[in-house]
């Protein structure tokens, strides 16, 4: 698949199916993972792929409570709109419907061996943007949660995660319901100043 055509086709895709995802293809989005850039050439991340039905159950319990919390957090930020109320839908469905997922995988990062000027997720976040680039190309669905760190403690306690590493994603991975396709954003010309704050240029 073109670049530009897994990134302009990649979307956040909830509803999953229980269908297994071969090994060869988490190894592949893997492999992705780690081709990209961090800090220093550190790369101070690791993955740990959850197949195990218990494990995936109890954290999917962890997660939907965490989701609950999120929510009940967001009282009345959350906008009305047709938009927001889809995207509300899609998370909701992947909260019930967590444990059903046939691979999570968790990204992690050890932040106490960073600059500290420099957040972990700058070295990690470029990783998980080729995993699930990697995964658009492959025909399989992914999106980004950080929800479970509601429960950081017990997702730690649950997977023997060293103290000094931190989770920083959750990404369910499976073979989608819907179909991939262009999200709505905004124009690159009304997020773009050049030179100093302010100043923009049309496309």
């Amino acid at each position: 698949m073109d670049l530009f055509e897994a990134i302009n086709t990649q979307r956040a895709m909830r509803r999953l199916l229980p269908e297994p995802v071969p090994d060869e293809l988490i190894w592949r989005i893997l492999e992705a993972a780690t081709r990209a850039p961090s800090g220093g050439n550190y790369q101070l991340w690791s993955f740990i792929v959850i197949r195990d039905p218990d494990i995936r159950q109890r954290i999917a319990g962890l997660y939907l409570d965490g989701y609950r919390r999120s929510q009940a957090g967001l009282g009345e930020a959350i906008q009305a709109s047709e938009m927001a109320i889809r995207m509300t839908r899609s998370a909701d469905y992947l909260a019930q419907h967590m444990a059903e997922v046939p691979v999570l995988i968790l990204v992690t990062a050890r932040p106490a061996y960073t600059d500290p000027i420099t957040p972990p997720g700058a070295s990690i976040f470029p990783a998980v943007q080729n995993l699930m680039l990697a995964a658009r190309a492959l025909g399989l669905g992914t999106t980004l949660t950080t929800v479970h760190r509601h429960h950081e403690a017990e997702i730690k306690e649950l997977l023997g995660i060293p103290e000094d590493v931190e989770t920083m994603a959750l990404i369910p991975v499976g073979w989608p319901r819907g179909r991939f396709g262009s999200g709505a954003r905004r124009p690159v010309e009304k997020v773009t100043y050049w030179d100093r704050w302010g100043l923009r240029r049309e496309l």
